[in-house]
């Protein structure tokens, strides 16, 4: 199902539209002031429904930036926080969306923080750019991206395992 366009009223860089289409594994994020990212999924990829883009296997998706290719490299998203994160590299920059609570995770350029981003899979998407941190058109596209795409937010490794203790010891 196609999420109807979802415009964020972004502080540095207006309007932003973000179109996620799940069922068909597409993902188009757009403004005025920001190149256009298109994330698409391979159509013979076995589909994941917890994940909003439909995969998290590397091999499945092709990324672009303003039509450019760039590579993308989403960790297995298992047990721990830090295996959910998302790798990208693009004209020469390297990203990372980790998440960094329950429900927000934080955007890495070059190794350093620069926005928290907060999405529940729905192609909404809340973006935090701190003051200091001289973010770039492309920093935000990729940004919005990858939040929408995989979602932002997992639980602590003690949370999830208090979760499976109780599971088993459930009859």
């Amino acid at each position: 199902m196609t999420t109807p366009p979802t415009p964020a009223q972004d502080l540095l860089f207006d309007d932003i539209r973000v179109v996620l289409d799940g069922a068909d594994g597409t993902l188009i994020v757009s403004g005025e002031k920001i190149p256009t990212v298109a994330l698409v999924r391979a159509t013979n990829a076995d589909v994941d429904d917890h994940i909003p883009i439909g995969t998290r296997s590397a091999r499945q998706l092709s990324l672009t930036v303003d039509g450019q290719t760039a590579r993308i490299t989403p960790a297995p998203g298992r047990l721990l926080r830090r295996s959910y994160r998302v790798d990208v590299e693009c004209a020469g920059v390297r990203y990372r969306l980790t998440p960094n609570s329950i429900d927000g995770s934080k955007l890495l350029k070059g190794g350093r923080a620069i926005a928290e981003l907060s999405s529940s899979g729905d192609g909404h998407v809340l973006a935090d750019w701190p003051e200091d941190s001289n973010v770039l058109p492309q920093d935000a596209a990729v940004g919005y991206a990858l939040a929408a795409a995989f979602g932002t937010g997992a639980q602590p490794f003690w949370m999830t395992a208090i979760e499976a203790v109780s599971a088993a010891l459930m009859p």
